[in-house]
């Protein structure tokens, strides 16, 4: 909770409003959420967080966000296709109204991705008719500054059929790349280049615990670009790309590729087999957001185990 007050001296009433100090705001930092997501049937019943919370962007360096349930990215939600969802967004910030908007349903945004007010919370039905890995993200206004501070995550539709590739794969992870300007600093939003591009929120995590498999696995990545300004131009080093499923629908499929741009606010499912032993770094290969963070480590092994060697730097 923010808390604001204003110190006063001991002179007259006159003086004083004369003379009151600038009105002191604590610092806030709500501590993370986690999400309550409940299947009944084909219903899914969601409740998530809105809230203020410090996390840490470089190793070191933290961002006070406005988050989803505490952390940056949110919480992965994952549903079915055919699935009705009830979302209820709880609004902790006492401060600034917060919203919804997610990208794998039908709605009018007018009627259900509207603002829940501070300290409040709203609740909103919709179907997820549409297999894929979508993003989620504030949608209250002006968006890039909800996107910018740190409101956004992914939510996967899974295919009713599947994946054609279902059988082969071995392994799935997820990677969300994202960007952090000057906190809080709505001009470095529109005209600046960030000082960060990440992916899963920082840019070291996915280095000093690499992700894993062992050699002759088909690993499955479901991959988001939440921007919310830099394209991603997604590629993994030392191998190509047996599948990719834009937009993660399986009517979406491309063969043999080397790199798969995914724009701001798009998606894809990515599939590799990896036939050594080694680490195959992950980037974006603009290499200018690589150099600020947007990198990552697979590291293959004979037995899928970290051997804990220093990764590789690329």
């Amino acid at each position: 909770m923010i808390v604001v007050f204003a110190v006063w001296n001991s002179s007259s009433p006159i003086e004083q409003e004369s003379t009151a100090e600038e009105p002191e705001i604590q610092h806030m930092n709500q501590p993370p959420v986690e999400p309550v997501i409940q299947r009944e049937g084909n219903i899914v019943n969601i409740e998530m967080t809105a809230q203020v919370t410090d996390v840490e962007i470089s190793e070191g360096v933290f961002y006070n966000a406005w988050t989803f349930n505490g952390t940056v990215p949110g919480p992965v939600i994952r549903v079915k296709e055919g699935d009705t969802l009830n979302f209820t967004l709880k609004n902790m910030d006492p401060d600034m109204p917060h919203s919804m908007d997610f990208h794998a349903v039908h709605a009018a945004p007018s009627k259900k991705f509207i603002d829940v007010m501070p300290t409040e919370q709203g609740t909103f039905t919709y179907p997820a008719s549409t297999p894929g890995v979508f993003m989620y993200h504030c949608g209250t206004s002006p968006i890039l500054l909800h996107v910018s501070n740190g409101m956004y995550g992914t939510i996967i539709v899974e295919p009713s059929n599947g994946y054609p590739s279902d059988s082969v794969v071995d392994r799935e992870y997820i990677i969300v790349q994202s960007e952090w300007y000057r906190e809080h600093d709505e001009d470095a939003f529109l005209d600046e280049n960030p000082e960060y591009v990440v992916f899963n929120g920082d840019d070291f995590t996915l280095k000093e615990h690499p992700l894993l498999a062992k050699v002759g696995d088909t690993v499955r990545l479901y991959v988001t670009n939440v921007g919310p300004n830099e394209v991603s131009s997604f590629h993994v080093v030392g191998t190509t790309m047996d599948q990719v499923y834009l937009d993660g629908n399986p009517k979406n499929v491309l063969y043999g590729m080397q790199t798969v741009l995914i724009p701001s606010g798009g998606a894809a499912v990515v599939e590799v087999t990896l036939t050594e032993e080694g680490d195959y770094p992950i980037l974006t290969h603009q290499l200018n957001d690589a150099s600020k963070g947007a990198t990552a480590i697979l590291r293959v092994t004979k037995d899928g185990k970290d051997n804990h060697e220093p990764a590789m730097n690329h």
